[in-house]
């Protein structure tokens, strides 16, 4: 039964309507599987990916071929063709993400002697074997520039504009379709902090139902999402959709306790309690530091995670004085369904 807490209220409201998400069962187990990884269970050195002496070359030789190519013309480009070497590369990556550990960090492009175009148009390529690239924003752009524009992180503001600390979530998580991976190439580290995190969304569900059986089931009931202004301008500006969801073998999440907050703030209703204790069950569950591994970008790294059965997390940084080296990394999407606008 679809939650009944805030339907009546939201009635009145409009809204972007994904309750039919709502799963027809629930994974009421624990998952034992190497999908529930801990800490302690994984190596994440197993998630580093190094091209072996030929793929190095064919890496190289992609570059040369990639020159030219403008980031504005990358959706439409007739992109080059992967070498065997690549394309046996590219699909272990993509099957670390899909049956691995979720995630995976391609060591690396040579950054030296080529511009940041070229960079690009190669880690699209490459990305491009993992998952079809989709629109990051409602205005349909395919590339996304995280760095610190020094904006404030405030309604219709991305954190990913900021330095300030991304605690763990999902991508997207108020979209109509979210991405399927998210890639990221660094041009640029940090130069204190930025480091990323990666936890099991499953590990996390073991917790919940181990802990908190009554806030895990209010998770797999519609909550309230702040869409983040990414829509149309008499669009709704809130969508209203299950965090977690069982099909039966897979289990998908849309994790950002933060944009729930501020969805029930928009719609000026007020959070219930049931909702606020589950919320708060999720924030004490994922702040474990025994469920979730850091890995550290370097510049020229290209690292791909899995969006629907991972939450990533940033930590808050510094950059260099230098403006030449500030912390810069280029994200896509990927998703596979739909068509490839914003909202799929």
């Amino acid at each position: 039964m679809v939650y009944s807490g805030i339907m009546n209220e939201l009635a009145a409201i409009p809204h972007l309507d994904l309750s039919a998400e709502v799963s027809s069962s629930r994974l009421d187990e624990i998952i034992t599987d190497g999908r529930a990884w801990t800490r302690d269970s994984i190596d994440p050195a197993d998630a580093a990916f190094t091209p072996d002496a030929e793929a190095q070359d064919d890496l190289q030789n992609l570059a040369k071929k990639c020159q030219g190519l403008h980031p504005d013309d990358l959706p439409t480009a007739s992109l080059p063709d992967l070498t065997p070497s690549l394309k046996t590369f590219m699909a272990k990556v993509k099957a670390s993400c899909d049956t691995g550990l979720g995630f995976a960090a391609v060591d690396r492009l040579n950054l030296e002697g080529i511009d940041i175009e070229t960079a690009t148009a190669v880690s699209w390529t490459l990305g491009h074997a993992v998952g079809r690239q989709v629109a990051q924003k409602w205005d349909g752009s395919m590339l996304y520039h995280v760095t610190d524009y020094g904006l404030k992180y405030e309604y219709g503001v991305r954190g990913s504009y900021t330095n300030v600390e991304l605690v763990f979530h999902t991508d997207n998580a108020f979209a109509a379709m979210p991405p399927d991976y998210v890639s990221l190439l660094c041009l640029n580290a940090a130069k204190k902090g930025g480091v990323s995190r990666f936890c099991s969304l499953y590990t996390l569900h073991n917790l919940l139902l181990e802990d908190h059986p009554k806030a895990l089931a209010r998770l797999y009931e519609p909550l309230v999402y702040d869409r983040q202004a990414e829509h149309a301008a008499d669009a709704p500006k809130v969508s209203y959709a299950p965090m977690f969801r069982w099909d039966g073998k897979r289990l998908t999440g849309r994790a950002h306790h933060g944009l729930i907050k501020k969805g029930y703030e928009i719609i000026g209703t007020g959070m219930d309690t049931e909702t606020k204790d589950a919320l708060s069950a999720l924030e004490e569950a994922i702040s474990s530091p025994d469920i979730w591994v850091e890995q550290h970008l370097k510049r020229g790294q290209i690292q791909f995670l899995n969006n629907r059965e991972l939450a990533h997390y940033r930590s808050t940084f510094e950059d260099h004085d230098d403006p030449t080296k500030k912390r810069h990394l280029i994200r896509s999407w990927h998703r596979d369904q739909g068509g490839v606008g914003y909202d799929g």
